[in-house]
């Protein structure tokens, strides 16, 4: 006859063993994730000096990673990689380039082997608005869906990378573009060119003339307070509220009238395999990248609604912000945070373009 162990020795076995487990999974976890240190050579930094953080992104593992270096500032700032508040919790504006993408290829993540770690310094000044004296408060904090390589493609939750906090002061400098950020431009209704070929030109004339009717369509239709409710608004803004529709309504009743009178500059110099990026404190001047030549005048991620997209970037427009890039993560993001969804560049471009229509 078998000599049968107690329950309860049993159960004390299995919870000892899940302990095990739980423990090798996060240590495991903890490994195969990055880390993120920022240092600085001075806790001071005068009037006249750059405010150079140097960003250390380390594999600490064993097995090789993939970074999305959209959300590093490996070959340049192309986004809000920061947080920064000054005088303890005043949030401080980004100033620098905002894009719109297609979606992440091989070529645009950083390969990191185990143990490796790479370091760049960023000059804070040039992307953050540190006009004023204090006591500022940085952290490296980024997420998204697709952060580490194509495994979080399927994934609806964003993943994050922080790093620790350093406190410095910092005197204030001159704002530059930031001072201007609140003063609405004059404006013709003119089209400027920079660096643009007569065929450029012609395309981009062309494209404006699309977004201007985009732009009117979604303002005429959000007009009927109705329309809160229909699939076409839920799709790209989640679900009715009051407020939230006011404000995609105030949304598009500024972008229509920016792509109609405005005095917009188009610049072809840019290179990068991206549609087009924007300063969203200078208006009006939308920059044309490699992407943007090869997308169909109107529809899907057309060059229409790239121009609805960055004029939305614009402070003195909508002042959206670039949480998450693509129709299907714009459609996740309408379902599961509207109001970051009302914030979101492409969920104003793909409500414009509507395509696939929805009524």
């Amino acid at each position: 006859m078998k000599k049968q162990i107690p329950i309860s020795v049993a159960v004390a076995i299995v919870l000892a063993l899940l302990a095990v487990i739980l423990r090798a999974g996060a240590a495991f976890a903890s490994s195969e994730v990055p880390s993120v240190t920022l240092s600085v050579d001075s806790t001071s930094f005068a009037a006249d000096m750059p405010v150079t953080v140097h960003v250390t992104i380390a594999n600490n593992g064993k097995h090789p990673l993939k970074i999305l270096k959209w959300y590093t500032p490996f070959d340049d700032v192309e986004g809000p990689l920061f947080s920064i508040q000054r005088d303890y919790g005043l949030p401080v504006a980004y100033t620098g380039p905002l894009y719109k993408r297609p979606k992440p290829a091989h070529d645009d993540y950083l390969h990191l082997k185990g143990g490796e770690s790479i370091t760049r310094d960023v000059d804070l000044a040039m992307y953050y608005d540190l006009s004023k004296s204090g006591q500022y408060s940085i952290v490296y904090d980024v997420s998204s869906t697709e952060l580490y390589a194509e495994r979080g493609s399927a994934k609806k939750e964003p993943e994050r990378l922080t790093s620790n906090e350093i406190k410095v002061w910092i005197a204030g400098r001159e704002a530059g573009s930031v001072a201007d950020a609140g003063i609405p431009v004059k404006t013709s209704g003119t089209t400027g060119f920079n660096r643009c070929t007569t065929t450029q030109q012609a395309i981009l004339v062309t494209a404006r003339a699309n977004a201007s009717s985009y732009s009117a369509d979604a303002l005429s239709y959000l007009k009927s307070q109705s329309h809160q409710y229909s699939p076409r608004y839920i799709t790209w803004f989640g679900a009715p509220d009051a407020a939230r529709y006011e404000t995609v309504t105030t949304h598009f009743t500024s972008i229509s009238s920016a792509m109609d009178t405005a005095a917009v500059t188009f610049d072809c110099g840019c290179k990068k395999r991206y549609y087009a990026y924007v300063y969203p404190t200078r208006p009006y001047t939308i920059y044309l990248c490699r992407i943007f030549w090869l997308a169909p005048q109107t529809g899907t991620d057309s060059q229409a609604g790239t121009l609805i997209h960055e004029m939305s970037h614009f402070n003195t427009v909508a002042s959206t912000s670039d949480y998450v890039y693509g129709q299907q993560g714009a459609m996740d993001l309408a379902l599961t945070d509207p109001a970051k969804a009302v914030n979101n560049a492409d969920n104003h471009e793909y409500f414009g373009e509507n395509s696939p229509p929805l009524q």
